[in-house]
């Protein structure tokens, strides 16, 4: 009876294979280079923009005040919120409810961008200037003050010819008065450049981010920017191929992001403004090409705005009040309104988007609501998935009728993941419902922790 103990001897000789091997080496080390996987650090999971000449140092604080009182407002119990939402009776309401009032107290704005595009318009020069310089001054008092949101940037004009010597023009005038009278940028600080279409505008950026550094005493890399995905050229070029990787591999390791323009791509499409909408086939086709070609990468993905604002049609004047009809028709309109949101953002987290953006300040109530949804509702079925998977060590599982193997793995933990990175999750619920401990999660591999299981495994054989 043979000793299977014994090791077969090897019929592959490594010697002979030194050249094909040192070529492989070569591209692996090459394919992490390019692909290093999610960075670590928290990604937010809205971005609200607003227009530069409305911007100060409590802009987050405004915001929020504005989003909890239309939560008072219009929903202010569980049963108002499903009422509102279409989903009344839903066995997450009232921990969602919970949850979306917590976190516009605590923390309503996570990313913000001050637009000096759309949202500001062409405008003369001297005032931009002007409100260049009073961004740059909010923005060192929010510093002092601590009343920045944990992400913030602005958005600059594109870099058309005809645009791009004003839009570095604002660039360079809000940095030289944030960091004259602050020393330093904002935590998270990022500039998102719009409508990029060619290889050279990020050239062109990353020569511009380099010289200011030099210029304002900054440290290497500390101006990172993020680019916006609006224009078809850039999702497939005139040669066929899809302009984004190129795109990282030109940035200097600065490109942190790649926003979804949905209006601007639609538009660009021949696409009339009543189809424009954020579920349209055809954004959806670009994000998958989004999603294709920056996996791995380490660049974040968000996606865009839902243009339809849940504003009252009604507002009442000193003295007077509304008639029931009024409120009746402002109900009406924060409902409709809302539940495209709602939906919106359920279709970004369906499709694998965890950011997006917002517009008006009461797209927080359904931003968060969307999210706490998502996740809690799918939360007890992947933690029992999760939990019997790593107790079996990664062997293939059978949990009810759902087949899990080694592909799966990573997948669930991805869910709670983006889940803690939301705020639907604590990471105490997480570590209690998976089995998993405060290392793993923050190892955010799925492979490390089968190799730490099964390695723990052979120790206690042996």
């Amino acid at each position: 009876m043979p000793d299977h103990r014994t090791p077969p001897l090897p019929s592959i000789n490594q010697a002979e294979l030194a050249d094909a091997t040192a070529d492989l080496r070569e591209a692996n080390l090459e394919f992490a280079r390019r692909h290093p996987g999610d960075p670590p650090g928290r990604q937010p999971v809205h971005t609200v923009y607003g227009g530069a000449q409305l911007f100060g140092a409590d802009a987050a604080a405004k915001i929020a005040g504005v989003a909890r009182r239309a939560m008072d407002e219009y929903v202010a119990t569980p049963a108002a919120l499903g009422e509102m939402l279409d989903v009344a009776g839903h066995r997450s309401l009232d921990a969602v409810h919970a949850r979306v009032r917590e976190k516009l107290a605590r923390e309503a704005v996570e990313d913000f961008r001050v637009d000096f595009e759309d949202g500001y318009g062409n405008r003369p020069d001297d005032e931009e200037d002007h409100h260049a310089v009073v961004v740059g001054e909010e923005l060192a008092r929010g510093i002092a003050d601590g009343t920045l949101p944990p992400f913030i940037g602005i958005r600059v004009k594109t870099l058309t010819e005809e645009l791009r010597l004003r839009s570095m023009r604002t660039l360079d005038v809000v940095l030289t008065t944030l960091v004259t009278q602050a020393g330093a940028l904002p935590d998270n600080f990022v500039v998102t450049i719009p409508k990029v279409t060619m290889v050279e505008q990020v050239d062109y950026v990353v020569a511009v981010l380099r010289q200011l550094e030099r210029t304002l005493g900054l440290a290497k890399r500390a101006l990172r920017f993020e680019v916006m995905v609006e224009t078809p050229q850039i999702i497939i070029d005139h040669e066929g191929r899809s302009l984004l990787p190129r795109l990282v591999e030109v940035s200097d390791g600065r490109l942190t992001g790649a926003h979804f323009g949905t209006y601007d791509y639609t538009a660009s499409l021949n696409i009339t403004a009543a189809h424009q909408r954020m579920a349209h086939p055809a954004n959806d086709f670009a994000k998958h090409v989004m999603q294709v070609t920056l996996a791995g990468t380490g660049v974040w993905l968000s996606d865009g705005s839902t243009a339809v604002l849940p504003v009252p049609v009604h507002r009442t004047t000193p003295g007077s009040a509304l008639t029931t009809q009024q409120q009746a028709e402002n109900r009406a309109a924060m409902r409709d309104a809302w539940r495209m949101h709602f939906g919106d953002v359920l279709h970004s987290l369906e499709g694998g988007f965890y950011q997006g953006w917002d517009l008006h300040p009461a797209q927080l109530v359904t931003r968060y609501a969307a999210l706490y949804f998502f996740f809690l509702d799918g939360i007890e079925a992947a933690g029992a998935r999760l939990k019997n998977f790593v107790e079996k060590a990664a062997q293939a599982t059978l949990v009810g009728n759902v087949f899990d193997d080694a592909a799966t793995g990573q997948g669930l933990l991805n869910f709670f993941l983006r889940g803690i990175n939301s705020g639907a999750v604590t990471e105490a619920e997480a570590l209690r419902m998976t089995g998993l401990t405060e290392e793993d999660f923050r190892g955010r591999s799925f492979v490390r922790i089968m190799n730490a299981r099964t390695g723990m495994a052979a120790d206690t054989a042996r």
